[in-house]
Formats: C-alpha cells, sequence, structure tokens
C-alpha cells in the first residue's frame, strides 16, 4: 500500500514517483471540500468577474427511456446576485461511451439565455477550475456541455462524492 511516508521515501525525480505522488493527492482531495463552504467564490469568465454563493444542493440517479443510467445534479447558487438551481445531467454517450454532462441555459432568466449560460459556466468554474463548453446552434445557446475533468471535479466536494462514485461504478 503506498502512503505519503512511503514515496517520500522513494527516489526523487523517478516516473514511479511522479505517478504513485499523484495517485496520493488524488485520493487525498476527494471529498475533502465542502460546497457549504463555497460562500463567496469570485471567478473569471469570458473576460467578467463574476461572484458566486452555493446556497443548496441535490443528486438523483435516474434511469432514461433508453434504460441507461443518469446522474443528476442540481445546485442552487447565487451568481452574480441571481439566485437560480442549475441542473447539469450526465449520462454516457456515442460509440466510445464518453462521460458526458449537459445543462441548458434558460431563456426567462435574467439577461436571457446569454447571460445564463456565462452565469451556469462561473458556477462550474468556481466549483472545479474547469470553464465548461458553450454548445451554440446557428448562432443561439443551444445547451452548456461538461465532461469527465468537471464530474471528477464535482466529485471533490464532500456532499458529491459518494453519488458520484456510486454512478460510475454502475456504469
Amino acid at each position: 500500500m503506498l502512503t505519503t511516508s512511503s514515496i517520500k521515501t522513494m527516489k526523487k525525480g523517478g516516473a514511479f514517483y511522479e505517478k504513485a505522488r499523484k495517485i496520493v493527492e488524488k485520493v487525498k482531495a476527494r471529498g475533502s471540500l465542502r460546497l457549504a463552504g463555497v460562500r463567496r467564490a469570485e471567478v473569471e469568465v469570458r473576460g467578467r468577474t463574476y461572484v458566486v454563493k452555493v446556497v443548496g444542493w441535490s443528486t438523483e440517479l435516474k434511469e432514461s427511456q433508453s434504460g441507461k443510467l443518469r446522474l443528476r445534479i442540481k445546485i442552487t447558487a447565487e451568481v452574480d446576485g441571481v439566485l437560480r438551481e442549475y441542473v447539469i445531467t450526465y449520462g454516457r454517450y456515442g460509440k466510445l461511451n464518453a462521460v458526458l454532462g449537459f445543462a441548458r441555459a434558460r431563456a426567462d432568466a435574467p439577461g436571457g439565455r446569454e447571460e445564463d449560460a456565462k452565469r451556469i459556466a462561473a458556477l462550474i468554474k468556481a466549483l472545479t477550475g474547469e470553464e465548461p463548453s458553450i454548445i451554440r446552434r446557428n448562432g443561439k445557446i443551444k445547451e452548456i456541455k461538461y465532461t469527465r475533468r468537471h464530474l471528477d471535479g464535482l466529485g471533490k466536494y464532500a456532499e458529491l462524492t459518494d453519488v458520484v462514485r456510486k454512478w460510475l461504478d454502475k456504469l
């Protein structure tokens, strides 16, 4: 079993040492953060700074019409003074069975779809450090796309760790 002390005794600079160090750091980080601790995070998205405060969250595992298991993460947050529930649905897609998540920007949100998409991107960047892709069709925002990196970033929060791990294990 690898521990921090056993890694320190290995020869520094070796490939095995670096790989082992990364694994230990990743395990340490999992579940170490709290969503409740995100009170006033400032993040820059597309040249503008947003202030993010997480108010609540919930998760659910649900079977889709095709029979595949989906992970739905709902995060209630105040982003630049706009309080709203943001919903991300993760599933497996394509021939490669890739882990992808999607969210929809709402037209009835203050500022319309464009501003809502930027607020969603700011929330996820504040939580994961990674900005999601905003998918456009015919010049209009269709949806926001999340990758496995975003899911791994969300999995670092203690409130989401178990459900993310459970969903990934069932795939």
